[in-house]
């Protein structure tokens, strides 16, 4: 017996030992349960209180107002030619002003073709008429002895010769082809003079020159280009609308006055702030080929700022797309309201008694900035211009500024994006 004990020394710890361990575990668990079930527990009530939603007002402004479309448009030049020789020749000096961007006035010499040839042809055609002429004063001569002899010879025979015989004893035939000479001979010399004065080319018009497609020496014939002028008194900007803009647009049809202002913009080549005004003129009977906007035409007088009364306006390009702001035909009786406002299926969210009412109106007029609504909406409803995550009619609302509502707008005029 003591042998076997010796030889397993540790068998009884190990046992101890086993014991030990499930006897913690087993009050560490019977711990764990015991906090569990007599730990506090929170008794959740259920409090529901109904609060209105602070939320910001307007009223929509009243008045007259002149609501202004905005479109693009580009420059055009309103008078526009290709200038082109009317006689051949070679090209014996040229104006310093007939070049890409110079300035010419009307009646100004721009270019000269040699004239010798038809200086030669004026004094020959002369010579045809002089000769013309005397032959016309023979023939008067020689009619003037027909008639005397035609009268001794009446004397003598005492009758008359029939009317046919009489017109060529007395040469009128010969006459009348001597008159007809001598004309066609002074319509030859009135075309050689014509020719003489085409060898000078004269500005048709105060102009711009865009091209020049001769140069000194150049052999020109009739018909040829020589350069392409434009005119300095008017461009005009060809601007695309909405068709359903039309008819809030006034159209000038020859008489400035009664044209809409149309205001032009190029932001990217003038400065901040500075504009060019002109009128709207008339409409294109075409509409746009891809976009099928209707086109009108605004005219802008001395667009290159030339004249006194322009001095330090920028002046347009031709090509150039710009901006233009063309103001409207007046809209009465309507209310003005940022578009914002303005919530879906053309309704607005009101203010009444506290609750929130979604109201249907109907829009006059819309542009960029402001609705004019003349159907559905009063001076004094308070209009909701806060965004609400939850919209149902009745939803109790509270103004978050008790004083007296700003107003919607303070200008009788909008910029319009159609």
């Amino acid at each position: 017996m003591n042998s076997e004990t010796d030889l397993n020394p540790h068998r009884p710890t190990l046992s101890r030992t086993l014991v030990l361990c499930v006897a913690i575990v087993a009050i560490g668990a019977a711990m764990l349960v015991l906090i569990f079930n007599t730990e506090p527990g929170a008794n959740r009530e259920t409090a529901v209180r109904q609060s209105a939603v602070l939320v910001d007002v307007t009223r929509p402004e009243t008045g007259d107002f002149h609501p202004v479309i905005q479109a693009l448009g580009s420059v055009r030049p309103a008078r526009e030619i290709e200038l082109r020789s009317r006689v051949s020749g070679q090209v014996e000096s040229i104006s310093d002003r007939l070049s890409p961007g110079g300035f010419v006035k009307a009646g100004e010499v721009l270019l000269r073709i040699e004239d010798a040839d038809y200086r030669n042809a004026l004094l020959q055609r002369q010579s045809e008429l002089h000769q013309a002429i005397a032959e016309l004063e023979l023939e008067k001569g020689r009619q003037i002895q027909a008639e005397r002899e035609y009268r001794d010879l009446k004397a003598d025979r005492g009758e008359a010769l029939d009317p046919a015989n009489l017109s060529l004893i007395l040469r009128q035939p010969q006459l009348r082809s001597a008159e007809a000479l001598v004309e066609s001979a002074r319509a030859a010399e009135a075309q050689a003079q014509l020719d003489l004065e085409r060898t000078v080319v004269r500005a048709p018009f105060d102009a711009q020159v865009l091209d020049r497609t001769v140069n000194l020496g150049s052999q020109v014939s009739a018909g040829e280009a020589l350069a392409q002028l434009v005119g300095l008194d008017r461009y005009w900007v060809e601007v695309t609308v909405p068709l359903d803009k039309l008819r809030w647009l006034r159209f000038a049809h020859g008489e400035p006055d009664q044209g809409s202002t149309v205001t032009i913009a190029h932001r990217s080549a003038w400065p901040a702030g500075q504009v060019r005004e002109g009128h709207l003129d008339q409409l294109v009977g075409e509409l746009e080929g891809g976009t099928r906007l209707a086109r009108v035409l605004a005219v802008v007088d001395d667009p290159l700022a030339r004249q006194p009364e322009n001095e330090g306006m920028p002046g347009m390009i031709i090509g150039a797309f710009v901006e233009a702001s063309i103001a409207g035909r007046e809209i009465s009786g309507a209310l003005k309201l940022p578009r914002e406002y303005i919530r879906q299926g053309d309704t607005v969210w009101l203010m009444r008694d506290g609750a929130l009412a979604i109201q249907p109106v109907t829009i006059e007029f819309e542009d960029a900035n402001y609705a004019y609504v003349s159907d559905g909406l009063a001076a004094n409803d308070q209009v909701v211009t806060t965004n609400l995550a939850t919209v149902k009619e009745g939803l109790r609302l509270r103004p978050r500024d008790t004083g007296t509502p700003e107003v919607a707008g303070a200008s009788g005029q909008a910029a319009a994006q159609p």
